[in-house]
């Protein structure tokens, strides 16, 4: 197992902060925000100091039901062996549904989406990890993710999904303590239940981020600071076993460099309290321990930042009212289907398709409007619809930062209304130049500047109107 030590996810707006913070044994990197023949340069002075640099992808989507597609898999093992990364990294859930296999429209959800904890699910999880691993020059560890709602029906725990997936395939984990609050605070799930069902021997690293409540739920943001409770979680995980890395995450509303060197301290912190409490059986929750590291990591750093979200409740006081799933205790899952089952080839295609036709409901409903499958919980799904709809429009602004200076303050309120009735395309590019689409349909004042706009990222002058219209009417009702 490498041993990574304490690290930072490193992000273009974070660059200099990250080269210059002290104590960062290693950095994780988005792959799919770099390329393999053309690394940005701090990444390259980095690894030229010896730091490691683990790619982390978002978009192969191993919980789907189609098999992993091989273009994207080259480009991971590509940026592996680019980065000269001991591991990649990738996500346990879907992120689009639909296609051939189901014969309904494709969807993208420009996000994570939890893959049900049932039998199926688990056996084309499996199969597509091993079509993963084969591809890949490096080993894989898959994440737990957050989620804002459960399926129905579920079968197995977390930590048995993830126990049985890593002991049918060999796969490695990347256990995110921020995502297991996130689940406690969303779904009643216990992070403690989850820690001892874990197959711990199998940690590659740990995630450790912060989120906000927001719509009755937790998000976990990636943009503000660490709460105590995750702290917490770090430290029963860090009190079982020795974690060979530990990541510190931030994707947005990024902080002063001291602030940042203030939560990391605090990790490490946590960790090295945890050590001497280390035992082969279960330890006992330690409630303070995340505070007196948030204490500590300031003391340490000179520095006095706010750590806590403003509004957020973050206490480690009793669980908001939620549905906790009906999922048998571990010793009723124990007789398991037969290794061999999810095998490469051998899996009927009929549980693909039975789990395509489930993600691609779910993921209408998500992003087209249409209503929601039985059993779903409908008010956590308008919350997870725009929760995604958001995200598109945060990615949008980002890589297209004129439109935000082009339409001010009616740029996130615009976005919105046409993401209502435009799932998103293929790439974030093409949903930048659908949403302008939308604009110029609509007459919008700012009409030349967005022409303007338009024309200097496309191949082809701006459709007339009776393109525009005949496009707009295409999404409409074939969902292209």
């Amino acid at each position: 197992m490498t041993e990574l030590g304490i690290g930072i996810g490193w992000r273009p707006e974070i660059a200099d902060a990250v080269e210059e913070l002290p104590g960062v044994d290693w950095v994780e990197v988005v792959a799919e925000n770099v390329c393999a023949d053309h690394l940005p340069d701090s990444l390259a002075r980095l690894r030229a100091r010896g730091v490691t640099v683990v790619p982390h992808g978002v978009s192969l989507g191993l919980g789907g039901a189609e098999r992993p597609d091989p273009e994207r898999l080259a480009a991971l093992a590509a940026k592996a062996e680019a980065l000269g990364a001991p591991l990649v990294t990738e996500h346990l859930a879907f992120v689009r549904a639909g296609g051939p296999l189901t014969a309904t429209p494709r969807l993208e959800a420009g996000h994570l989406l939890p893959v049900p904890r049932t039998r199926d699910a688990l056996d084309v999880l499996c199969e597509n990890v091993r079509i993963a691993q084969e591809a890949l020059p490096v080993p894989l560890a898959l994440e737990n993710i957050a989620a804002l709602f459960s399926w129905p029906g579920e079968e197995l725990t977390e930590g048995r999904f993830l126990a049985e997936l890593v002991e049918r395939t060999g796969v490695r984990l990347l256990v995110d303590v921020a995502n297991l609050y996130t689940n406690h605070r969303n779904r009643g799930e216990d992070p403690a239940r989850a820690l001892a069902e874990l197959p711990l021997e199998a940690l590659a690293y740990v995630h450790v981020a912060g989120g906000i409540e927001r719509d009755g739920v937790w998000h976990d943001s990636h943009a503000h600071p660490v709460p105590e409770p995750v702290l917490e979680i770090l430290a029963d995980l860090a009190g079982r076993i020795d974690p060979p890395g530990v990541l510190l995450e931030r994707d947005d509303r990024f902080p002063a460099a001291t602030e940042l060197a203030a939560e990391l301290t605090a990790i490490r912190t946590t960790v090295a309290a945890a050590r001497p409490a280390r035992t082969p059986v279960r330890p006992t929750r330690r409630h303070g321990l995340g505070a007196a590291a948030l204490r500590a990591g300031r003391a340490l750093t000179g520095d006095a930042p706010p750590l806590i979200g403003a509004g957020a409740r973050v206490s480690g006081g009793p669980m908001p009212a939620v549905r906790p799933n009906p999922v048998p205790a571990p010793a009723a899952v124990k007789d398991v289907r037969p290794s061999g089952g999810g095998e490469r080839g051998t899996l009927p295609e009929g549980v693909r398709q039975r789990a395509g036709l489930a993600q691609a409901a779910l993921l209408s409903a998500l992003v087209a409007g249409t209503p929601a499958p039985e059993g779903f919980d409908v008010r956590r799904l308008k919350v997870q619809s725009r929760a995604l709809a958001a995200k598109r429009a945060s990615v949008v602004a980002r890589i297209a930062p004129e439109l935000p200076e082009i339409l001010g303050e009616d740029f996130r309120p615009a976005f919105l209304a046409y993401a209502r009735t435009r799932p998103m395309p293929g790439s974030y590019r093409r949903d930048a130049l659908d949403f302008v689409e939308g604009l110029l349909l609509a007459g919008r004042p700012e009409r030349r500047e967005l022409t303007r706009w338009w024309q200097d990222r496309s191949d082809s002058r701006p459709p007339g109107i009776a393109g525009r219209v005949v496009r707009a009417a295409r999404h409409v009702f074939l969902g292209r």
